[in-house]
């Protein structure tokens, strides 16, 4: 009786010990020591998916013969879609038409009304050269159709599958009939049109998608915009202008066309043509000036500097009760100073007439948080332009102590007062309001806009490395133009040491650089030539050649501004600044010369020779203007 109750317990104890081992991660030990016995149907199933992957080995190589075999028995012992198609595909590439025939009408058999198997066969006997034979069985499955989305979706991508883009587009023409148009199938069109590079096909299946259904309207631009995205020539952006204008012409009462025009000049950054159409929705559909406001400040951002003023003037016309009368004010007048401060030509009357105007708005609208900018673009217009150092120091120290301002609006009239503070030769009080920006913004653009300066300002005195290793921090910015700024000037720093390893030419350089920056010319080309007395080459050579075109574009002798830069463009063409050398003579030539016809060579030669420059898709949009493309 103790021997069995033994026998029970040691049973029980293996049972427990057992299912301890089960529990624990030493369960892979006792799954080695008792493996688990493989079933046929396993053994099997693994070695059709290494028969598989070999088949797509040798297909791959293009060793069909081989892939055949694996493919046909693979098919036999389980005829699914997947060893069908390769099974075909083998065939095919072997030109075995005839067994590839047997194995579609087989498929056929066994799957009656399976669409792409008749499609496959209509694709066989395009391949065999019998092409009236192809077309009749195409024409007899669309004929044959059912009326129903899921039979003409299934039909359509048989036909797209076998690149019978143009019998797919015939499948969803002829489903919508039959669906009495409760199915356009639009978007389905816009795609196989695309594949056939059918561009106005794919762009009327789009418009044709927003007239039945205005709520695609975000999805139909989103759509166009990818594909223009691709529009290396331009070739489908001109169908589109010309599909809806034509449109738009033909439905006049049709916002949404003239809302496609507005967004497609956008795109094409055609500011005009787009505010022309913000115009003609604000007035046929009495939208309060809101779109046009906003193209005005689309086209400020982008340098338009005339098309924003009109935008702008459409608002101030409208009166002083408009929310965005304030706004639109401070936007012209901001237009109307980049417009005089960027030009070749920006008379002395003409400066003192947007001084009147800016006094004029803050006597209007006062001097308070709101009118903020507007005392800081006047207090720079005084110091940089009209030699009013004091008016422009007592403005810009009234503004930062304005109540109510953000503290980061404060932040940007204490770099500017920097700014005038450094141009009156004043280093250290510009300095020390940097610091103070810089500080208080450490990890925030502002903050690293503030920190440029800083090591600006030490490249101008000569403290080089300090300035460099400023630099360098900055060349990890989060924002892409001071990124830019600081390793350029990184960049000039390191590459023009001179031969014995000092900062002989460039100290000449930065102080050129400075007076340039005080508009002291004439001391800046007599420093700037220094730098030749110290050999006959010297690194900064091309920079000395951009510095004094830009101060002869400053005092409008443009021919010698071009031959300068010519220059650069001729002797240092792999050197940094031969693409803005070249960028910046397309510009004079459009611009201040009005010789259109070398402006046009010389941006050409920029999307030629430069390809990878931050100005070649500019150059491109000022080539295209002035061709003609974007004449309304």
């Amino acid at each position: 009786m103790r021997s069995s109750q033994n026998n029970i317990f040691v049973f029980i104890a293996g049972i427990v010990l057992l299912t301890a081992l089960a529990a624990s991660p030493s369960v892979k030990v006792f799954a080695q020591v008792f493996p688990q016995v493989q079933t046929p149907e396993s053994r099997r199933l693994q070695q059709n998916q290494e028969n598989q992957k070999l088949a797509m080995q040798y297909y791959e190589n293009r060793e069909y013969e081989k892939a055949l075999e694996l493919f046909r028995d693979l098919y036999n012992q389980q005829p699914t879609h997947f060893s069908y198609t390769y099974y075909l595909y083998c065939l095919i590439a072997l030109k075995d038409y005839t067994e590839a025939e047997k194995l579609i009408r087989s498929k056929l058999k066994n799957e009656p009304g399976a669409f792409r198997y008749e499609v496959d066969l209509g694709y066989l006997f395009l391949l065999m050269n019998k092409v009236d034979k192809a077309n009749k069985q195409f024409e007899d499955i669309i004929n044959k159709m059912a009326p129903g989305k899921a039979a003409v979706l299934e039909i359509a991508n048989a036909f797209t599958s076998r690149q019978q883009f143009e019998y797919a587009i015939k499948t969803y023409l002829k489903g919508r009939e039959l669906l009495r148009n409760t199915e356009p199938f639009h978007m389905e069109l816009a795609r196989t049109y695309e594949l056939t590079g059918n561009y106005s096909g794919m762009i009327d299946a789009y418009l044709d998608m927003l007239e039945y259904d205005p709520s695609k309207l975000e999805f139909v631009q989103g759509r166009l915009q990818n594909t223009l995205s691709r529009d290396i020539d331009d070739k489908i952006g001109d169908a589109l202008r010309a599909a809806l204008l034509t449109r738009n012409q033909r439905n006049p009462d049709n916002r949404y066309y003239a809302e496609m025009l507005m967004w497609f000049s956008i795109q094409r950054q055609d500011f005009s043509f787009a505010l022309i159409q913000a115009r003609s929705l604000d007035m046929r559909f009495n939208e309060g000036g809101m779109m046009v406001f906003s193209i005005g400040n689309l086209s400020l951002a982008n340098g338009e500097y005339s098309v924003a003023i009109d935008a702008f003037s459409y608002i101030l016309n409208i009166g002083p009760m408009h929310p965005y009368y304030t706004e639109s004010l401070t936007g012209s007048l901001r237009a109307k100073y980049l417009s005089v401060t960027n030009a070749y030509s920006n008379p002395y009357k003409n400066l003192v007439s947007l001084k009147q105007e800016y006094i004029s708005a803050l006597d209007e609208l006062g001097k308070n948080a709101r009118t903020i900018y507007l005392m800081r673009d006047l207090a720079h217009l005084q110091a940089f332009y009209l030699d009013q150092l004091d008016e422009a120091l007592d403005l810009l120290e009234f503004a930062v102590t304005i109540p109510g301002a953000p503290e980061k609006v404060k932040a940007e009239i204490k770099l500017e007062l920097g700014d005038v503070y450094l141009f009156s030769g004043e280093v250290w009080e510009a300095s020390l309001l940097y610091s103070q920006v810089e500080k208080v913004f450490k990890s925030e653009p502002i903050g690293h806009e503030a920190k440029f300066r800083n090591a600006r300002l030490s490249y101008f005195i000569g403290e080089f490395d300090w300035a460099k290793a400023q630099l360098d921090v900055l060349k990890a910015a989060t924002s892409k133009l001071i990124a830019n700024d600081a390793m350029q000037l990184s960049l000039l720093i390191g590459d023009n040491l001179d031969p014995d390893s000092t900062y002989h030419g460039l100290s000449y350089f930065a102080r050129a650089d400075l007076l340039i920056y005080r508009g002291k010319d004439d001391l800046a080309l007599i420093t700037l030539d220094s730098i030749r007395m110290l050999g006959l080459y010297h690194p900064l050579d091309d920079n000395v050649l951009y510095r004094k075109a830009e101060i002869s574009i400053r005092r409008q002798d443009y021919q010698a501004a071009d031959s300068l830069l010519a220059r650069i463009v001729s002797d240092y063409p792999y050197d940094i600044l031969a693409d803005n050398a070249l960028f910046k003579r397309a510009e004079l030539r459009a611009e201040a010369m009005n010789d259109t016809e070398t402006a046009m060579q010389l941006y050409q030669q920029m999307m030629l020779n430069y390809p990878g420059s931050l100005f070649t898709t500019e150059a491109r949009k000022r080539f295209r203007h002035l061709r003609g493309d974007f004449i309304n």
